[in-house]
């Protein structure tokens, strides 16, 4: 993916990762947050699945690169909401 296609991929993904972690009830984040959360949990998501199943993930745009997304933005929330 290109730089602005990742830079919508993680906005998507960091605002709804912060849906499912509870953001409604929380200090809302930015922009610029939710895409860096998304980035970054995109990354983490990609080595999660790889640990899990040895295969490396290629993020496109559909929705199990979504999926493996969303839980990598996921997992880093609730460890910087943990920390």
């Amino acid at each position: 993916m290109g730089f602005v296609a990742w830079v919508i991929f993680g906005a998507v993904v960091g605002w709804a990762a912060n849906l499912v972690v509870g953001g409604r009830e929380r200090r809302r984040q930015g922009c610029l947050v939710s895409v860096l959360v998304g980035v970054v949990g995109a990354a983490l998501g990609g080595l999660l699945y790889r640990l899990a199943t040895g295969q490396a993930k290629t993020f496109d745009f559909d929705f199990p690169s979504f999926g493996v997304a969303i839980l990598g933005a996921v997992v880093l929330l609730a460890i910087l909401r943990l920390a």
